[in-house]
């Protein structure tokens, strides 16, 4: 079973990055990731959050431990450069790339387990309001009829089992109040 994971337009040099992943490929997870966790390199933490969501992926979706996997391949591709300019000399302007790269990391495991798909998770059906309304008319709950006092102006909300009326106010206040 193989379980992927990218990291996409990684702030960073792809060069820079390749000296980390070169030092744990081929690697069990744990020694990996003690490996990264006391590399002297910038490059190290993102390449170890990536290594920790592909674990949690794997835990989550195929049910896989943590000790039973490795990594297969892990490469680091160039992406986008930005190119800025700085001023030099005699009026002139030097480019500045600023590189980027993407990460691309294969685990796979150290003993087959035989698990070959996903865990289908259960999507249940979206509610309608119609629904809802006839499922609350169905338990006789009360209905509330909203009328207009003539004389006041105010909302009267009517209640129909009982039959007396009792009259609310809408206030507007400002902000902050």
């Amino acid at each position: 079973m193989e379980i992927k994971a990218n990291l996409n337009h990684l702030r960073m040099s792809p060069r820079k990055v390749r000296l980390v992943i070169d030092v744990i490929r081929k690697m069990p997870i744990d020694k990996a990731l003690d490996q990264l966790q006391f590399l002297n390199k910038l490059a190290s933490d993102p390449v170890k959050k990536l290594i920790e969501s592909a674990v949690a992926n794997a835990d989550h979706n195929f049910s896989i431990e943590r000790s039973n996997l490795y990594i297969k391949e892990i490469k680091a591709d160039e992406a986008v450069t930005l190119k800025r300019w700085m001023p030099r000399a005699h009026g002139r302007a030097t480019v500045l790339r600023k590189r980027a790269c993407h990460i691309h990391l294969t685990l796979a495991e150290i003993v087959e387990s035989g698990k070959k798909t996903a865990k289908k998770s259960k999507i249940e059906a979206p509610v309608k309001l119609e629904q809802v309304v006839a499922d609350a008319e169905k338990k006789g709950k009360k209905t509330v009829d909203k009328k207009v006092d003539t004389k006041s102006g105010a909302k009267v909300n009517a209640d129909t089992k009982s039959g007396k009326g009792f009259t609310t106010k809408n206030f507007n206040r400002k902000s902050g109040v």
